[in-house]
């Protein structure tokens, strides 16, 4: 038996993340997941990969707090709450990782909470206007995704943290290091985290997977960047897991963990739901 043990939302990209115990499957990836950005005055996304204090901000949309009236609430340390509706204007380009869609700019006062919280004055919040089509040799007409840096939802495995820890330990070890605190499975930001009668990393192999009533395709591994090296909790940066995925998980030059997800169609998942692989 396989089921969901997690359910994880970002409301705003890089920003803390947000369990829930449920969550609307949309074409696009989770209702309120990604929705929102912090760009650079070049429109290209500003992520914690640049900005760790991203990782310090708690935001939240009707999908993560359903009492909210807002369309997003800011917090972060020192600063006042700030709560916004989905902008209206006119679009305009932006790029996460160079790829390229369309947002709207938040209000100029809310852009300016967030260059006060990341002390960069270049910085605006923005919303999605229109999704981003999927790479078409991995997707089909219509796919798409906000921003997320690939693909709109991604899954990881219990088994293949445990795995993951194990090895990690082991490096220390090896080196003469105090192992530190197990990874949190936070550090890889998935959507969906599902445990159970699991071989470690045998989801790299799975064509699809249904969670609840929805199925969704199996596009990739996720080939992981610096963020990955960041504690979540503390914003401290180490070596791990990059050091130790290098050693086990290498191939066309990325270390690789989790997999990317493409929904099939609409639906509610929830936690407990029960995950059926096509093994």
């Amino acid at each position: 038996m396989i089921g969901l043990s997690a359910v994880h939302v970002h409301p705003v990209k890089s920003t803390a993340v947000r369990p829930v115990t449920r969550a609307d499957v949309e074409p696009w990836g989770l209702r309120g997941d990604r929705r929102w950005m912090v760009v650079d005055a070049d429109g290209e996304c500003v992520t914690a990969r640049e900005e760790r204090a991203l990782l310090a901000i708690t935001a939240d949309t009707p999908a993560t707090d359903p009492a909210l009236s807002a369309a997003l609430r800011l917090r972060a340390r020192d600063h006042e709450t700030i709560e916004l509706d989905v902008p209206e204007g006119l679009p305009r380009p932006v790029t996460v990782h160079r790829r390229s869609l369309e947002a709207v700019d938040g209000p100029a006062w809310a852009s300016a909470w967030m260059q006060s919280v990341l002390r960069r004055p270049d910085l605006t919040l923005v919303h999605v206007h229109r999704p981003r089509a999927l790479n078409p040799a991995h997707s089909r007409p219509g796919d798409a995704t906000a921003f997320a840096d690939a693909y709109p939802v991604t899954l990881a495995s219990a088994a293949s943290l445990e795995r993951l820890r194990g090895w990690v330990t082991e490096t220390a070890l090896e080196r003469g290091e105090e192992p530190g605190l197990p990874l949190a499975v936070e550090r890889f930001r998935p959507n969906l985290v599902v445990e159970g009668d699991l071989e470690p990393f045998e989801e790299d192999r799975w064509t699809s997977v249904k969670v609840g009533p929805v199925t969704f395709r199996v596009v990739k591994p996720v080939d992981r960047c610096v963020l990955t090296t960041v504690d979540p909790a503390t914003l401290d940066r180490g070596p791990e897991p990059i050091r130790t995925l290098a050693r086990h998980r290498t191939w066309d030059g990325a270390t690789w963990f989790a997999v990317q997800l493409v929904p099939d169609a609409a639906g509610a998942i929830r936690l407990g739901d029960q995950v059926q692989p096509d093994r």
